[in-house]
């Protein structure tokens, strides 16, 4: 198992369109990937789950893959939240 804590430095969190970017770029790895707030964790390919944490700019979380390709998820997926401003948002 792979994972990594982050700070979510998008401008507007992970909502609506963010998370439904978030949750494609997690669909596209093999692996079970999770994330983590405030000891919720939820499926990061499932938007309900993505949604259901509510998370906004500044806010921490774990981020965690298991299987063949876990480490190029968490890689992936950190890098996309730790931008400020989404190219496709």
């Amino acid at each position: 198992m792979t994972k990594q804590p982050v700070v979510v430095r998008l401008k507007t969190g992970l909502h609506a369109r963010p998370a439904a970017l978030f949750v494609q770029e997690a669909n596209k790895f093999s692996s079970e990937v999770f994330v983590e707030k405030d000891d919720k964790k939820v499926n990061a390919k499932s938007i309900m789950g993505i949604m259901s944490l509510a998370i906004s700019s500044g806010t921490e979380v774990t981020i965690s893959a298991d299987g063949s390709d876990a480490e190029q998820a968490v890689t992936a997926l950190v890098n996309l939240v730790s931008k400020e401003e989404l190219e496709n948002q």
